[in-house]
């Protein structure tokens, strides 16, 4: 056994860019990947969690207190992988690391040699009897699944019936199974796809001509308040945006009462050709009289809908209203790629004939008690993430179409009559997939030319446009399909669990595991208010609690997923009565946090995973952590996110994960002296940070992964107090003076901030403090900082592009609850700003308007073209060149427009909720430093600056030389500003053209 003195390799040393390379390219892995099994939000990547268990089961060889007997066995397990060993005890870390490295590639994790080499390490530092690697917030299973591959026992526990569901499968069921579980899968899915077949084929006609619809595309619709056109409700007329193979749809207006649009698909020669379309943002234009209806009455026809999925008939079966077909898409045996036609009669037919027949069974009662359909309340705790009550989608069946409904309750039937036990669950959860392929918020994706699934994204809104797809095609959806993809993974699965683990439901606040009995408690926690999880297993879970095998287990005895206990916090709405807010995560998590450590033995590690960027949920983990009695002794951040992935473009979210190593803190550990703390965090963020950009961490990655060594000062004592005995809190009011109000985390944000000034401006900048001489001014330390948090982490991932099934990418849904189209400039979360700014003495609302602009929580950088007019006023490029001129000329100082008129200047007013409002629907916080009309308005480096940018894209050489040679003389300021921010700008924005442009104009001396 490792000593209890004895650091664990993880507390020292870890392969972060190897394993972040591994991480990210592995969410381009799928078929195969366990992670296809069943669909769970936020899962870890295996290559992470692997990597980190074995630095955490292994100790460190550079640690006195290291058994030389893991060292000689180590010496000897090593070179069947990788070489030789040297000599030094720092020769083995390294080698160690090493391998840590190379077993997080995909490739190598499967490999008989190097899994009996992590195996042999393991069993090296802990013995015969397998350590135990528990984790409460199982979710997906990434970490006891990775547990099980190396070696370990797992204990992996869940709140939500569906990821205990997708848990006991994947680590109890497969491993017990044995081999012969994929083609015993197989063959059942393949009766069952066509005893399906049989029933369902009526509803899905094949063409006349011999072609196959493997999709059919679907609009909402609404009648026009003023012209009483029926308006489908499409994002895009677009089919197909392939290269070579471009089909869209146009539509023509019938002069009628009231109007009425036809439509055609062709082939548009350029992309202009193509028509806007008739819905953005929940606004719907009308094609026939250019009226544009608000929300409001989109959303009021909607719900009249119960949310528009079906088509409305007449006696006859002829459609009379609701939703529309716009586009059905087909494929030929004799033919190469997708083909798109209009619907035609047989379409509706075949819809109606499919609603007659799902009116016959969906008042049945199955053997357990159930409705064939889901009839299932929707929650409205969490109408910010899933918006399907708002369009009078009151429960789970309204989700989908009749037809939609009758192929799932029938494959539903198929499934109950044909399997039992594991082969019957792994296809519930081929179930699973057809619900999230084949819903009526589903989405055809134009650029690959396939349907895609519901959850592109953590949520469910309303989709105005949809694919619905044939689930016994042989297609991107359909039901075998979705067998193969799981009889995949669980082959994977049976291949590389040497044993089966342990899997129970339970509140990770009071977890069964005996005390001092886990080696390892590694976890990744939900993410504060990122994730509803609950709510959104509940789509999967009415389907699949209807299956008997699955229904009848203990776990699917309610009517929804149970949410009361859930450590999240459920984001704000005015139709909401949730009580989950941050007060109670924090109480939450900290009762999780203990949980955990009353489970840990004494010589035992922890580790914590987060990658969420908001400071709230930063801070009520890291509460929560000191508060349950552990000691942070290590931060590792992983690269696990694609940086290509569409919330990541212009603003600061995470492209890593950041793993907390924690170690249970002594009853008996002293109370910390606030001065020797406060002294010893600067060099020790600023050895991190230059650590961690050696490593290719950037911006707001390399920001969140500061906390943890920071942390590191603080959390090994029981409380830090100051001379008097104040107690020095985490948290507090960042703006107050006393530590003892303020709070440690206040310190960190500015230590941070001060350093990373330092950095890019010089010197003078870390010691700036409410515009201390030898520095630049506070809009230009404001963008400097903003810029050096924005910049990403590059992870240089190579590997296939995905192919459908990842969870995590994120389609453009367009719908109402999806932010409108990003502004130009980049953007940072408000509160974010706000640490870095107020401790640095810039004063963010002094500078609303003339370089930022806050909305909704969030400040924008404003590019620099935004700013022309308040520069040069109405003037024009050349105008103000000549002036440039005649000013340097008779030695005058420069003027802008915003010094001419001060009255220009906006006005703060304070708002009833007791924060500043600078202009329409922008706030600031408390402690606003008011620059209303007639207030001064003096010209700043960063405003000439801007100028000459501009007089650089006009192409006003004369006044920018004159411009130049004027700032040249004032000081070396602005040539040192200009620097830093190429440095600091993305390389291909226009910012760091022109910005790299002007500087070669500037006059050598």
């Amino acid at each position: 056994m490792i000593p209890k003195e004895c650091k664990r390799l993880a507390e020292v040393d870890f392969p972060i860019a190897v394993v972040s390379r591994h991480s990210a390219r592995e969410k381009s892995i799928r078929h195969g990947h366990p992670s296809t099994l069943h669909l769970w939000w936020a899962r870890r990547p295996l290559a992470a969690c692997r990597a980190m268990l074995m630095a955490l089961l292994l100790p460190d060889p550079c640690d006195p207190n290291c058994p030389e007997e893991f060292k000689t066995r180590a010496r000897n397990i090593l070179p069947r992988v990788q070489g030789t060993v040297g000599a030094k005890d720092l020769d083995l870390r390294n080698e160690l690391l090493r391998f840590i490295g190379d077993f997080a590639n995909w490739d190598n994790s499967t490999s008989p040699t190097y899994l009996e080499a992590a195996r042999g390490l393991v069993r090296a530092a802990h013995g015969e009897e397998a350590p135990l690697v528990v984790d409460p917030f199982a979710g997906g299973g990434s970490i006891p699944l990775e547990a099980l591959r190396i070696g370990c026992d797992a204990f992996a526990s869940d709140l939500n019936p569906v990821a205990c569901l997708i848990l006991k499968t994947m680590l109890e069921d497969i491993p017990r199974h044995g081999c012969g579980l994929s083609s015993e899968l197989r063959g059942t899915g393949a009766n069952i796809k066509s005893a399906a077949e049989r029933e369902l084929a009526e509803f899905y006609p094949t063409d006349s001509d011999g072609s196959k619809p493997i999709a059919y595309l679907w609009a909402r619709t609404i009648t026009c308040d003023h012209c009483g056109a029926e308006i489908p409700l499409v994002r895009s007329f677009w089919l197909s945006t392939k290269a070579g193979r471009k089909r869209a749809l146009r539509y023509r207006v019938v002069k009628s009462v009231p109007p009425e649009l036809t439509l055609e698909v062709f082939e548009p020669r350029q992309d202009s050709e193509v028509q806007e379309g008739t819905v953005s943002r929940a606004k719907a234009s009308c094609p026939c009289c250019h009226i544009t209806m608000n929300a409001e009455r989109v959303r009021s026809q909607l719900t009249a809908q119960r949310g528009g999925a079906d088509v409305k008939f007449d006696e006859s079966g002829c459609r009379t209203s609701g939703a529309r077909l716009i586009a059905v898409v087909t494929v030929a045996s004799d033919a190469h790629g997708r083909s798109y036609r209009l619907p035609n009669k047989r379409d509706y037919e075949a819809v109606w004939r499919a609603g007659e027949q799902l009116d016959s069974i969906k008042g049945q009662r199955l053997p357990h008690g159930l409705t064939p359909i889901p009839n299932e309340h929707i929650p409205s705790t969490e109408l910010r993430r899933i918006s399907l009550p708002l369009y009078g989608c009151s429960d789970w069946g309204s989700a989908f179409t009749a037809r939609q409904k009758l192929a799932l309750s029938t494959l539903s039937r198929q499934i109950e009559r044909s399997s039992s036990g594991t082969v019957c669950e792994l296809l519930g959860f081929a179930l699973s997939k057809q619900a999230d392929f084949n819903s009526s918020i589903a989405r055809w994706a134009n650029h690959m030319e396939k349907s895609v699934a519901t959850f592109g994204r953590q949520a469910l809104p309303i989709l105005w446009d949809w694919a619905e797809v044939v689930p016994i095609s042989d297609s991107t959806g359909a039901f075998l399909v979705a067998v193969d993809w799981i009889a995949s993974a669980a082959e994977t699965i049976t291949n590389m669990l040497p044993r089966p683990g342990q899997v129970t439901m339970a509140d990770a606040a009071a977890n069964p595991v005996p005390d001092e009995s886990a080696a390892v408690w590694f976890t990744d926690p939900p993410y504060y208010d990122s994730v509803p999880y609950s709510h959104l297993a509940d789509y999967f879970y009415v389907w699949l609690r209807r299956i008997q095998c699955i229904g009848n287990q203990k776990w699917f005895k309610g009517d929804l997923c149970p949410k009361d206990a859930e450590c999240v916090v459920d984001r704000p709405h005015s139709l909401s009565n949730s009580t989950k807010t941050p007060a109670y995560f924090h109480e939450k998590m900290a009762a999780a946090m203990a949980s955990g450590r009353r489970s840990v033995a004494s010589e035992g590690v922890g580790c914590v995973v987060f990658a969420h960027k908001t400071t709230e949920g930063w801070e009520a983990l890291i509460s929560g952590i000191i508060a349950g009695g552990w000691t942070i002794t290590a931060s590792w951040p992983v690269a696990t996110e694609k940086p290509a992935r569409l919330n990541a473009q212009e603003n600061a979210s995470l492209a890593t994960s950041v793993h907390l190593l924690t170690r249970p803190r002594p009853a008996a550990a002293p109370i910390g002296d606030w001065g020797d703390v406060l002294r010893e965090l600067p060099q020790r963020v600023g050895d991190w940070i230059e650590r961690l950009q050696s490593e290719g961490i950037k911006g707001a990655d390399l920001v969140f992964a500061c906390i943890g060594p920071a942390m590191e000062i603080y959390s090994r004592y029981r409380r830090v107090e100051d001379a008097e005995g104040r107690e020095i809190p985490l948290g507090g009011d960042p703006t107050a003076i006393e530590p003892y109000h303020r709070g440690f985390l206040a310190y960190v944000w500015e230590t941070v901030g001060r350093l990373a000034l330092e950095e890019v401006l010089g010197t003078a900048e870390a010691k700036a403090r409410n515009g201390a001489a030898g520095a630049l001014e506070e809009d230009s330390r404001l963008t400097a900082l903003f810029l050096w948090t924005l910049q990403s982490t590059q992870t240089d991932v190579d590997g296939p592009n995905g192919n459908g099934e990842d969870e995590d990418a994120e389609e453009d849904a367009d719908e109402e609850a999806k932010p409108k189209k990003s502004k130009a400039g980049y953007s940072l979360i408000y509160d974010v700003a706000r640490r870095f700014a107020q401790p640095l003495g810039i004063h963010l609302e002094k500078w609303e308007g003339r370089i930022i602009e806050t909305e909704k929580g969030i400040v924008r950088l404003l590019p620099v073209t935004e700013r022309a007019e308040q520069l040069f006023g109405e003037e024009d490029a050349a105008a103000i060149s000549q002036r440039f001129e005649e000013d340097v000329k008779a030695n005058r100082n420069l003027s802008f427009a915003f010094m001419e008129d001060a009255a220009k200047a906006p006005e703060i007013k304070a708002s009833s909720r007791g924060r500043k409002t600078v202009g329409k629907g922008k706030t600031q916080g408390e402690s606003a430093v008011a620059t209303g009309p007639g207030a001064a308005q003096p010209a700043t480096t960063l405003d000439r600056l801007h100028a000459a940018m501009l007089l650089q894209r006009s192409g006003q050489t004369n006044g920018l030389r004159a411009l130049l040679r004027e700032e040249i003389q004032r000081g070396p300021d602005f040539v040192r500003l200009a620097n830093a921010l190429s440095r600091l700008y993305p390389k291909e924005s226009d910012e760091k053209r022109l910005l790299d442009a002007m500087l070669l104009a500037v006059p050598r001396s």
